[in-house]
């Protein structure tokens, strides 16, 4: 890997953010643990899946039992892929879609095509039952939480000109699951790129964010009504998009890939106006074009983003990589750059400000259309899935040295 000097964007914010005052703390060291070297999918998630109340992870055709990861189940019947080409899996998540108690898994196919879930067999081996979900799922970076308030996740997505999510029923586990769009129809199409979410106005509502502006969810949405959109252009093509108080002054700001296919990385702070609008300041991390002759840090093909505090000082940091041969080894900006993995750890100081400081998990392996954070191994530290075109891999938190 190519010798990097970590330059990161300082931003000195002013008058009334509570700063941390406490000594920084150190953040952990990973262990790399090789699932398999196949590509079998972009996507990449968790769930206990034996119920034996340690996690297990998914990666496409197989779930691999916590807590060493080293046997696998089929859910279905493996395919490999060509990593010049695409896979038939861009993300995967897992719930209790048919309310026994047993995790089940969601695909969720290549963009443009139909989604299914997968019925866990209760600990009985062979393949598990396939179940239809959801039709022409849109958007090349759909997101799992609970937008509804109904205490169980959905899957936001774009389809047929709209931009929504899905709810399912565990009662009726073999019904289809049902969108509810929040947009008019627009220009949403299967390669849309960027979806976030989150109270961002702070009325205690799950709004929703895209590239171009952010949905505010009313007190009584209403069956076909759009929700208020308020434009901003937080990114010409996000990825994940994270909505999180940065700068600790009450705020949720946004942080997202300013282009998955190109390069950038970009907080935008939340301000308000003295009666009270929302208005955003754009902060960048890593430059959307950078100097290529510069020995500073770059990562192009930010595909890929997810919220944690790795160092357990109390302030969400934020994991993502590049996506290897996104658009196969002569697409895309430096496809063949190595494929890294990279927590950015967020630092408020009174002195220096907001700081996002880049550690490197890993140069081989990189991100997908997606890549988890979670706790596997019972530390309180989070680990990293990944699963892309290089393999799928899982690193472990290690004592921080």
């Amino acid at each position: 890997m190519r010798k990097v000097i970590l330059a990161v964007a300082i931003v000195v914010l002013g008058y009334g953010i509570a700063w941390a005052e406490k000594a920084e703390k150190p953040g952990p060291a990973f262990k790399k643990i090789t699932l398999t070297d196949k590509f079998t999918s972009e996507g990449a998630y968790w769930g206990d899946f034996n119920r034996d109340g340690k996690p297990d992870v998914v990666s496409g055709p197989f779930w691999y039992e916590g807590p060493d990861f080293q046997k696998r189940h089929e859910i279905r019947p493996p395919k490999e892929f060509d990593p010049k080409s695409y896979s038939d899996n861009f993300l995967t998540f897992a719930g209790d879609f048919n309310g026994d108690g047993w995790a089940d898994v969601l695909y969720v196919p290549w963009p443009g095509t139909d989604a299914s879930w997968y019925e866990n067999p209760a600990g009985k081996e062979g393949h598990w039952k396939q179940h239809a979900a959801l039709k022409d799922v849109g958007n090349e970076s759909p997101t799992w939480g609970d937008v509804n308030g109904d205490g169980r996740p959905e899957l936001v997505y774009n389809v047929t000109g709209h931009l929504g999510y899905a709810t399912y029923d565990p009662a009726k586990p073999d019904e289809p699951w049902q969108f509810h769009p929040i947009t008019p129809k627009g220009n949403y199409q299967k390669y849309t790129h960027g979806i976030g979410f989150g109270d961002v106005n702070g009325d205690g509502r799950v709004d929703l964010v895209e590239s171009d502006c952010w949905w505010e969810q009313p007190a009584k949405p209403d069956s076909g009504k759009p929700w208020p959109r308020h434009p901003y252009k937080f990114a010409e093509a996000g990825a994940q998009m994270l909505v999180y108080d940065v700068s600790g002054d009450g705020l949720p700001d946004v942080i997202a890939a300013w282009h998955c296919h190109q390069y950038g990385l970009v907080w935008h702070e939340q301000v308000r106006s003295p009666s009270g609008e929302i208005r955003w300041k754009q902060h960048v991390i890593l430059p959307p074009k950078p100097d290529l002759k510069s020995p500073g840090l770059r990562i192009s093909q930010l595909h890929a983003l997810d919220l944690a505090d790795f160092n357990g000082d109390g302030v969400m940091d934020f994991v993502t990589g590049k996506r290897f041969w996104a658009h196969g080894p002569a697409g895309d900006a430096e496809p063949g750059a190595p494929a890294v993995v990279y927590w950015f750890e967020l630092r408020r100081d009174r002195q220096k400000g907001v700081q996002f400081i880049p550690h490197l998990i890993d140069d081989d392996s990189g991100v997908g259309t997606q890549v988890a954070a979670v706790d596997l191994n019972g530390d309180n530290v989070p680990d990293v899935i990944v699963g892309n075109k290089k393999g799928s891999f899982v690193f472990l938190s290690q004592p921080a040295k």
